[in-house]
């Protein structure tokens, strides 16, 4: 027997006794887009975790001074010498026809960029108190570093890029954990014990997909109070969206369970004995994981659209919160945008998020599909 035999033999031996999720992690390594978008992901959520430390400022902190000032560039050569990262100052001129403001680079002022600034104080995660940043200019009170540009008020938009990138991404993960529970809760009894309970579930889930949703977020945008806590409103659309959003795996998981209920493995479950929620969740569910996995990761980009759309609109998160709906507000007319077009870099945010979520979610999908090759 030769070694190529050999080691034939050995790959196959080594996969005949993997576990399902070593094999189901070794087919999702082959989709190369997926893989990345894992990373992606995984980049987006950390910078959310701790966007105290690195966001340069206070994302509330404003300057007159600085309205719409540019994205500005980065340099490591000044008059030939290489000096390391830094920014120039910003020479601020008013057209004396226009009265329009500008900015440009103050050659005489270089500002070094320096890691673990000491700036804004802030509670980390609501535990200390602390001033230190990833980074930050060395400069007088009123210098500002502005990598991504400012708004109307002076605030800085990276720093408002990521703290709403905090809200706006654990709004998908809390809001299609309930829509899960819901759905699958709801799916899994009209599945198992049908007749009127399943016709009442089925009934309920018609109700709610008939209701017109830019007409319900109008009534409830209109009946909350201003005054109200943004925490509770930001948990309080939370829960709207996963009232809304569970009719769909409801409907799925009570399909898959009649068509399987009546098969050999949960009669033989059943008749030794296990209780009706050890057939579901080791025996049932397990059957459809690949459709699980699916829908939860393109459920959460639906959720993201959904909180953004509705606070875009007006309808959901409002000032003081920082979301990137929220942030998308200032470029809802055109003399924004051609004034400051980088005010568009939350929409890309999103666009980057739901892509990498979509293709997370297929990669995801067939790895964890016991028929794929």
């Amino acid at each position: 027997m030769t070694d190529t035999n050999m080691t034939d033999m050995d790959k196959t031996h080594v996969i005949d006794t993997a576990r399902p999720i070593t094999l189901m992690w070794w087919r999702f390594k082959k989709h190369k887009l997926a893989l990345w978008s894992l990373y992606m992901i995984g980049f987006l959520y950390f910078v959310a975790a701790f966007a105290e430390f690195l966001a340069p400022y206070d994302p509330f902190k404003h300057s007159k001074l600085h309205a719409y000032v540019p994205p500005q560039q980065v340099h490591l050569f000044h008059e030939g010498s290489f000096v390391g990262p830094f920014v120039y100052g910003l020479d601020r001129k008013r057209d004396p026809e226009t009265a329009r403001l500008s900015f440009g680079e103050d050659r005489d002022k270089v500002l070094p960029i320096k890691l673990f600034h000491r700036g804004d104080s802030y509670h980390f995660w609501g535990l200390w108190e602390t001033d230190l940043h990833l980074f930050g200019i060395e400069g007088g009170r009123r210098d500002r570093l502005y990598l991504l540009g400012s708004d109307s008020l002076g605030r800085d938009l990276l720093s408002r890029l990521i703290y709403g990138g905090r809200v706006t991404l654990s709004v998908g993960l809390i809001g299609v954990f309930f829509s899960f529970v819901i759905g699958i809760t709801l799916g899994s009894i009209a599945g198992l014990v049908g007749g009127r309970v399943d016709a009442a579930i089925q009934r309920a889930a018609e109700f709610v997909r008939s209701i017109p949703t830019i007409p319900l977020w109008l009534g409830l945008a209109a009946a909350l109070p201003i005054h109200w806590d943004p925490i509770f409103v930001y948990l309080l659309i939370t829960v709207i969206l996963a009232l809304i959003g569970w009719t769909n795996l409801a409907r799925v998981v009570r399909g898959h369970f009649m068509t399987i209920r009546n098969q050999d493995f949960v009669l033989a479950a059943q008749l030794s004995g296990a209780k009706p929620k050890r057939v579901v969740t080791r025996h049932m569910l397990p059957s459809m994981t690949s459709y699980v996995i699916a829908a939860v990761t393109l459920a959460i980009p639906e959720m993201i659209l959904g909180e953004t759309s509705l606070s875009f609109l007006g309808l959901g998160l409002r000032p003081p919160v920082v979301s990137w709906g929220v942030l998308l507000q200032d470029a809802q007319n055109l003399r924004s945008i051609a004034l400051a077009p980088w005010l568009l870099a939350p929409g890309a945010a999103i666009v980057v998020t739901i892509l990498a979520f979509n293709f997370l979610g297929d990669g995801l999908r067939d790895a964890a599909d016991p028929y794929q090759k």
